[in-house]
């Protein structure tokens, strides 16, 4: 039996779709129908190359959501049948200092679909069962697969950052992360700021539950969240560091600037603005998979859903471009039909 898969060959190389041998799991692992995968930017490490440790051919993907078409040995509780997903933890050693302590997300050899092990641009996929989030009914497989990485990123940031109930929390970016973010917010009964660039996104602020939009390019951020009392928290989901920067003085006493962006350049924050007001700057990582389905299920019962671009699986290399060109409204997503 075999099956389809949109592979890199080698690192900086275009995409391929190849038949494959339908792999078998093997202990402690399953082996998942794919009926959706989300595409995220991380994606890229796989296609460039970006990422320490990657053997190629290899099939990218962490935001995967099917069905368990087959369980090997040693695998508890899961049965064939149910509906699961795999984000970008996809499993952890178990034994090193940070998993003894039970933060699994941060392993020091933590593995992630798509880099450490072939992931969901395909029809199947093995992962180990450590990695499996439970699927809520009501929720489609496209839906759920960005909940996997962009939901699980933003609202398990914002569920640790410490605000409370009634604190202004404001979301820089209304993007692929940005989008859901403000829709969290929203729902955990923060009062919610968005931030983005542009007069015309105030509508869709507003449409995903933020009370204040701010445009940044007309308005001074900063300035502009202090008349609102200063934020709590300010989520980063933007990848420009002097958005970023000149956000930072519209935290209030005891906020924090969450950084959830993986960008490369640095934030310029002056120390005393810090000290004097006794604000922080934190990052957070994404989540394991107990993580994943909180996420999922809070998405469930409080009507949130990413707004997404759908593909079938032979378009991958055109719905990655997409992607990566910023013009998805917000997230690209492929399908398999099966």
């Amino acid at each position: 039996m075999w099956m389809r898969a949109v592979q890199v060959l080698s690192a900086g190389g275009p995409f391929e779709l190849v038949e494959r041998d339908i792999p078998e799991p093997g202990p402690r692992h399953v082996r998942i129908k794919i009926q959706a995968c989300g595409i995220c930017h991380s994606d890229s490490f796989t296609k460039l190359g970006a990422f320490p440790g990657i053997e190629y051919p290899r099939v990218p993907g962490h935001e995967v959501v099917g069905v368990l078409d087959a369980v090997g040995a040693e695998v508890p509780d899961w049965q064939q049948g149910a509906r699961v997903g795999v984000g970008w933890h996809g499993g952890h050693c178990g034994h090193c200092g940070p998993c003894r302590r039970g933060d699994f997300i941060l392993c020091t050899t933590a593995q992630t679909p798509g880099l450490s092990y072939d992931g969901g641009y395909a029809d199947y996929m093995i992962a180990p069962f450590e990695a499996l989030a439970a699927i809520p009914d009501t929720l489609t497989a496209v839906d759920a697969a960005p909940l996997l990485c962009a939901g699980i990123t933003t609202f398990n940031a914002l569920r640790h950052s410490g605000a409370v109930p009634g604190d202004l929390v404001a979301v820089l970016g209304i993007g692929g992360l940005g989008h859901l973010g403000v829709q969290f917010a929203a729902k955990s009964g923060y009062h919610t700021v968005a931030i983005a660039r542009g007069a015309g996104k105030g509508v869709l602020a507003r449409q995903l539950g933020a009370r204040h939009y701010i445009d940044s390019t007309t308005q001074n951020v900063a300035e502009e969240l202090t008349k609102l009392g200063g934020a709590r928290v300010i989520l980063a989901t933007v990848t420009d560091a002097k958005s970023i920067t000149a956000a930072v003085g519209g935290l209030g006493i005891n906020g924090k600037l969450l950084i959830v962006a993986a960008l490369t350049e640095p934030v310029e924050v002056s120390p005393l603005a810090l000290i004097m007001g006794r604000r922080s700057i934190a990052g957070w990582p994404s989540g394991t998979a107990s993580d994943s389905e909180d996420t999922l299920a809070f998405s469930a019962l409080s009507a949130i859903r990413p707004m997404i671009e759908v593909y079938p699986l032979e378009r991958a290399s055109e719905a990655y471009e997409r992607m990566m060109s910023g013009k998805a409204r917000f997230r690209v997503v492929l399908t398999t039909g099966l």
